[in-house]
């Protein structure tokens, strides 16, 4: 999510709206990481970390000890870029189109880069997001694990939603709400 969040950003999520609503085009999200739901992975036997077991993999000093790490229990964060119902396309820049429209991402500040012929290392995508999914991208496209990386597909289930991270209140010269939005161009 560089430049707009930073490593060490400390963020206060909210986790009730989305019990009522799905969320908006760009709203930042935090959810739990694709081992935890996505059918490719849990065949591999990465994922299914149970409530119990996230608990204790997740405290400071258990999480850090090696072969106790469970990916299933990291939670990612990202920013929404497709609706249920609507037809998302990603090109080898990064760029995101919603229904034949560019949407308009002022948080993207470097797009891949693209040789001679137009390929670049951005993986592409070209989906209809299902009913109680959405579709998630990393603003710092070249170096984000997001939907378009994920074995089982680009498409996050609602019920994988922790929350919105809406406000930055460490470092203190960075505090202030996140989340800026992106619209389709008209």
């Amino acid at each position: 999510m560089l430049p707009g969040l930073q490593l060490q950003d400390r963020l206060l999520v909210e986790k009730l709206t989305y019990r009522s609503r799905l969320p908006k085009r760009g709203e930042i999200v935090v959810f739990h990481a694709p081992h935890h739901f996505d059918p490719v992975l849990l065949a591999q036997g990465e994922g299914g970390g149970g409530p119990l077991q996230c608990l204790l993999v997740n405290l400071p000093l258990i999480g850090s000890l090696p072969g106790v790490q469970q990916p299933a229990c990291d939670a990612f964060i990202k920013r929404v870029v497709g609706l249920p119902g609507e037809r998302v396309v990603v090109d080898p820049r990064g760029r995101v189109s919603i229904d034949g429209k560019p949407l308009q991402e002022p948080y993207m500040k470097s797009p891949c880069p693209v040789d001679q012929r137009g390929m670049g290392p951005c993986r592409t995508l070209n989906v209809v997001v299902p009913a109680d999914h959405v579709v998630v991208l990393g603003d710092n496209r070249a170096n984000s694990w997001d939907g378009r990386f994920w074995p089982g597909g680009p498409f996050l289930p609602r019920n994988e939603l922790i929350g919105r991270a809406f406000y930055r209140f460490y470092p203190f010269n960075a505090i202030g709400s996140v989340g800026a939005t992106s619209t389709p161009e008209r």
